[in-house]
């Protein structure tokens, strides 16, 4: 099946090695210098394009968190062209690594995941030269990214941009309690820079 190409075209923006070092040398009391990981792998193949994610404090690449699963498809509704929905693996310590060791991927499967109700988001494009675009993903009205890890129910914001050389993440953790961000993109998003395309 031939897929729509700007959703090839987000696909190929988001897969790829990133870190935020100009920002946490510029800021570092509020962002630390990360290493992020976003890698295709074959799952949803037939309509979707589909990657793995996880971060890691530079001084501490052996320890990865936020192991997340990111599948973008079309939309079905008529005012949005593109969807992304975030699934959480069953098991996160059997893929810890595998941004930097993607042979971790070869096993997973479809069945080696929680579907995250409520952990979606719309995405618009906007044309900024011949062939260069930037995505924005935003929740969509309502919606609330809400799920159990180690026995804890933990809600997030989800967002993001996109361009050729850049991602941003607007992803926050939230207090279900008081409705205030508690870690994450609080003051901003979190600016990084591919390194490396996969």
């Amino acid at each position: 099946m031939t897929l729509f190409p700007n959703l090839v075209t987000l696909g190929e923006y988001l897969a790829g090695e990133f870190d935020n070092q100009a920002q946490a040398i510029a800021d570092p009391a509020w962002y630390v210098h990360l290493r992020l990981w976003q890698r295709p792998v074959q799952l949803f193949a037939e309509d979707s394009v589909t990657l793995f994610a996880e971060q890691a404090n530079v001084i501490n690449l052996d320890n990865p968190y936020r192991q997340r699963i990111i599948r973008l498809q079309r939309s079905p509704h008529s005012d949005v062209d593109l969807q992304v929905q975030y699934y959480m693996p069953k098991d996160p310590g059997a893929l810890k690594g595998a941004g930097r060791n993607p042979a971790l991927l070869n096993t997973l499967t479809p069945d080696h995941l929680d579907f995250l109700p409520g952990c979606n988001l719309n995405v618009t494009q906007q044309t900024l030269a011949t062939n260069q675009y930037k995505f924005s993903a935003t929740p969509p009205l309502n919606a609330c990214c809400k799920f159990t890890y180690l026995d804890n129910i933990i809600q997030v914001s989800l967002g993001f941009e996109a361009t050729a050389q850049e991602f941003y993440s607007y992803d926050k953790g939230i207090d279900s309690e008081t409705g205030k961000a508690t870690w994450g993109a609080i003051l901003g998003p979190y600016r990084y820079c591919k390194r490396e395309q996969y």
